[in-house]
């Protein structure tokens, strides 16, 4: 389990600056407030449908149905969309059958606004799905209600812990670059940047050291999504579009496949032209902060699987994996 000690000593090593999360700390606190009046009034005042459920059975083939549960906030919940395979679930359900040639039991229990201290509640009620893997995308609402990163990591460890222990293997995207919101101005926005950032590092050493691996998902609001907001972004101008929501599930399908171990021996082996290599945990989480849709996986190196300064992991940019153009269920 990730300590207290261990998470702030990771918080210092991302080099995004200490003092916990809060947006609202710095200097020039009366403008900061302003701007953050000012963003929220933008984003809710152009409200969204609810997510539609996307729940059910994926694919067809031989053998009983992998169970797939998604967990977190409404990133995961796939919000904004309008119909249910227009979601991360189902796109990811409907990929993760084609991959494995079996079908897929998607059960979804992710929540708009969730934070991570909402996890235990979500995997109670996931829990009779009995998951063989689970995605988690979660601490964007960490960010915004000023959660203080030690909390944050805990709970993210506590969940990822339950999970591996009831053997489903997890997957977990790590908070999203909430830097390039565009109703979020600067300073506030270098602020949020920072504390994403930060997050993110610190949610990976506890995933790694927890048993699970992640994703990082600076792709779901990252430089592509801020290059072309008009496509990926939702009328709200914070969640993704569907188009968006496809990018990001794009990235994250390889990493499903790996974790339940459905990649030929030749397709998991790292690629060292795309810059994967075997670094402590503390490097490779804050280099996957900086880069979207980078895996950090637990690695071994001369067979150990801890080296001086931590344990090891392995830092993979993974290829993207192209989605069915729709998802059925059955």
């Amino acid at each position: 389990m990730v300590s207290a000690r261990t998470a702030r000593r990771l918080a210092a090593a991302a080099a995004y600056g200490g003092g916990g999360l809060s947006l609202l700390g710095a200097a020039g606190y009366g403008l900061l407030r302003l701007q953050a009046k000012l963003a929220r009034r933008t984003i809710t005042g152009r409200p969204l449908g609810g997510p539609p459920d996307p729940d059910g059975v994926y694919g067809s083939g031989d053998g009983p149905p992998l169970s797939f549960i998604v967990a977190g906030d409404s990133a995961a919940a796939g919000y904004g969309v309008e119909s249910a395979e227009e979601t991360p679930g189902a796109l990811l359900a409907s990929g993760l059958a084609e991959v494995a040639h079996r079908p897929v039991a998607l059960t979804t229990v992710a929540q708009v606004g969730a934070q991570t201290a909402d996890l235990a509640d979500q995997l109670d009620r996931a829990k009779a799905a009995a998951p063989d893997v689970a995605l988690l995308i979660i601490g964007g609402n960490d960010i915004t209600h000023q959660v203080k990163l030690v909390e944050s990591v805990r709970l993210l460890d506590e969940a990822v812990l339950r999970l591996r222990a009831a053997g489903c293997q997890v997957v977990v995207g790590t908070c999203p670059d909430l830097g390039t919101i565009r109703p979020i101005r600067p300073p506030l926005r270098w602020l949020a940047r920072r504390a994403s950032r930060q997050l993110a590092a610190a949610q990976t050493m506890a995933v790694i050291e927890g048993g699970g691996r992640t994703v990082s998902l600076g792709s779901i609001l990252g430089p592509e999504f801020d290059a072309a907001p008009g496509e990926l972004f939702s009328e709200d101008q914070f969640h993704p579009s569907s188009a968006g929501y496809a990018h990001a599930a794009a990235a994250i399908l390889p990493s499903l496949v790996g974790a339940l171990g459905l990649w030929a021996p030749g397709d998991e082996a790292p690629e060292l032209g795309r810059g994967d290599s075997v670094l402590p945990v503390s490097i490779a989480a804050v280099a996957a902060a900086d880069h979207a849709g980078t895996e950090v996986a637990a690695a071994t190196l001369g067979g150990r699987a801890r080296g001086p300064r931590g344990p090891w992991a392995q830092l993979r940019n993974r290829r993207r994996r192209p989605l069915p153009e729709t998802p059925e269920r059955v």
